[in-house]
């Protein structure tokens, strides 16, 4: 019955065209169990083609190691550390839990049942095949035959064990695509057509069964793109996965006519998904880096095919990136707005501390010529040299001579609902607050959005204090998943106990909370943000919240003004999330927070009725943050109770200072 019910929500997003083309689609797969479905013959290689510059690595013996990490059968991602999956693995086992799932056709599957699947998301990661181009690099190297066998092991493995059409990793166009991305690098780095893994009868017999795979999982993205409510960053990486296959292998002309069918969906969704002020619409920060890497990689093709994309597109790729530098804090750190699974494109850099955004704005700095970005970027990284060649590092260093002036963030970003209030950037004196007052998510799902209108991050100097906690979890741990979406989970008001918009499944929500910023002043020694939200218009008795923050650098206070708009009794909660290296007390009916040599009191300026103190409780108390994802730490979560009756204001003042004995 639960499933049935979550259908049926799903269904009530979807406009007529759209139930259609599922029906078709779903009908299509039916019938492909009954057809055949051979590879056509191919032609020969005519050149070879790559967009990638001859590897240089920037720490060979960290490739190295790397590379025998995978050879011994060790893995790490998310929360896994250096676990067993052995040489090759076994690709239908679920790291986590240990499950194995059968190969029954992909579309009878329900990859969501972790009694069928086990975690879906550890499966695929292993299956997204990241450690593939880390082999290849390896061997390029140092020409060592092992790296380039246990490359022709894994993927013979792969094809034997997961038969076309069957089984999960068949399941998604998305996981297809992304795998298909990082067997073109891997083909890249081995030397193309001209490999000495090929070399011999039996090479080359492995160059067929690794083509023909390539074309099985290339057909079947093409004919199953996420389209309508679900065209969001999927769309983008599976039209990616299709482009970079075609344009390595061009040996079908279906592949010919698949890849440029989907360098129009790049031009097209690349504009269409991000905002012109630089923002993915999925309002996800960690999206907002994973679209990238498909964006750049696909642009990187279309330029070494001399079929370079539109002025535009490259345009809207610069202001992503700067919008990534600009709310980017001195630490490095990147506000955790929205989803995140710290799901990788590719994996090309094995250095530890390795930044997805830090590197994307490296990257960004070399192909616009930006000194400000180089600046703000630092050295490079591995990915970046793998992407654009050596002389990135040499550029990097130029640039960042140039542009020691350093990076100015923009502060209003108007189409993704974001606001910068501080002072300092980029300094030891640095205060950051980032106000979220945009959209819930992209299209009727708004999948990767959280109920987190009007809240904000704030941090001093390199500490934070005020966070978003992340994500976590995803198909599985459902009490998790709510809760970290929650807006009891974010620093807003909550009203009744219920969050801003209605979650309707682990990626889908109804009655959206439509947010919009009023008025916004950052020119002036005291900066204003006021805006609101109408997500408890809902309400029998409507309710639409209005929240004003004053910041005063001078003074160093900010004051937090909350305007609850209805007409009679509700619950109000104003709730704080606070960093878990942080140290909280009560303070008065407030809280002395610290941390290094930062101290922060917030106080609130009208009694309470009550107050909750959470750290380490469960789903429905808080005081977690989860950093990776899979893995949550204890935080604080503080919790400030209010009943409203009619109109109501909720004060807080929040005042910091940084001391040098403080924390020592």
């Amino acid at each position: 019955m639960q499933q049935a019910g979550w259908y049926l929500k799903r269904l009530r997003r979807m406009s007529g065209a759209e139930v259609a083309y599922r029906m078709a689609q779903k009908m299509r797969r039916v019938s492909e169990q009954f057809v055949p479905m051979d590879v056509p013959a191919r032609e020969e290689f005519a050149q070879d083609f790559r967009f990638l510059p001859p590897f240089v690595a920037l720490s060979p013996d960290a490739v190295i190691a790397a590379a025998d990490r995978v050879l011994a059968g060790r893995y790490s991602f998310f929360d896994l550390e250096d676990c067993e999956l052995g040489d090759p693995p076994q690709w239908n086992r679920d790291p986590l839990t240990q499950r194995v799932a059968d190969t029954r056709r992909a579309s009878s599957i329900d990859y969501r049942d972790e009694r069928i699947v086990g975690n879906i998301k550890y499966l695929w990661e292993a299956n997204r095949h990241l450690h593939l181009p880390t082999l290849a690099q390896a061997y390029s190297l140092t020409g060592d035959a092992r790296y380039g066998l246990g490359i022709q092991r894994h993927i013979d493995s792969w094809i034997e064990q997961c038969p076309t059409g069957r089984g999960p990793n068949w399941c998604s166009a998305l996981e297809l695509g992304i795998r298909l991305i990082n067997w073109s690098i891997t083909w890249q780095l081995i030397g193309g057509t001209r490999s000495r893994l090929f070399a011999s009868e039996d090479g080359a017999a492995f160059r067929d069964r690794w083509l023909k795979s390539v074309f099985a999982q290339t057909r079947m993205i093409a004919g199953n793109l996420s389209r309508f409510s679900s065209a969001n960053n999927h769309l983008i990486g599976e039209a990616t996965g299709v482009y970079i296959a075609a344009s390595t292998w061009p040996l079908w002309n279906e592949m010919r006519i698949w890849g440029e069918t989907c360098r129009g969906i790049l031009e097209e969704q690349c504009i269409r998904q991000n905002a012109p002020d630089g923002g993915n619409r999925e309002q996800a920060f960690a999206y907002q880096t994973f679209v990238l890497d498909f964006l750049i990689l696909s642009g990187l093709t279309a330029r070494a095919h001399h079929e370079d994309f539109s002025p535009v597109y490259w345009r809207r790729l610069e202001v992503m990136i700067d919008f990534l530098a600009s709310l980017t804090d001195v630490a490095g750190r990147l506000p955790m707005i929205g989803d995140a699974d710290d799901g990788y494109v590719v994996k090309l850099a094995p250095e530890p501390g390795f930044s997805a955004h830090a590197s994307l704005i490296a990257t960004g700095a070399v192909l616009f010529d930006r000194p400000d970005l180089a600046a703000k970027a630092g050295a490079a990284d591995g990915k970046t040299v793998t992407l654009l060649g050596v002389q990135a590092v040499r550029r990097l260093a130029q640039m960042k001579e140039r542009g020691r002036a350093g990076f100015k963030p923009r502060r209003q970003f108007t189409e993704s609902g974001y606001y910068l209030l501080g002072t300092a950037f980029d300094t030891p004196d640095e205060v950051r607050l980032l106000v979220d007052a945009g959209p819930l998510g992209y299209l009727s799902i708004a999948a990767h959005g959280h109920a987190d209108a009007l809240s904000f991050s704030l941090s001093v100097g390199d500490r934070e204090i005020l966070v978003d906690p992340g994500t976590y979890a995803y198909h599985t741990e459902p009490a998790w998943r709510r809760y970290f979406r929650s807006t009891r989970a974010h620093n807003t008001v909550g009203i009744d106990g219920l969050d801003q918009s209605v979650q309707a499944g682990n990626f889908m929500w109804t009655d959206h909370a439509t947010a919009r910023c009023i008025e916004f002043d950052a020119g002036s020694d005291v900066q204003r943000f006021v805006g609101e939200h109408d997500g408890y218009a809902r309400l029998e008795d409507p309710l639409v919240h209005r929240r004003e923050i004053v910041f005063d650098a001078a003074n160093q206070t900010i004051e937090i003004v909350d305007v609850l708009r209805c007409e009679s009794g509700h619950a109000a909660v104003r709730a704080w999330q606070i960093a878990e290296d942080c140290q909280v007390e009560k303070h008065g009916e407030g809280l002395r927070i610290t941390t290094g040599r930062t101290e922060v009191l917030m106080e609130p300026l009208e009694p309470l009725e009550r107050v909750e103190i959470h750290r380490g409780g469960t789903a429905d108390q808080g005081g977690w943050i989860s950093r990776r994802f899979g893995l949550k730490v204890p935080g604080t979560t503080v919790l400030w109770h209010s009943r409203v009756t009619g109109a109501t204001t909720l004060r807080t003042r929040v005042t910091y200072t940084r001391s040098r004995s403080l924390g020592l």
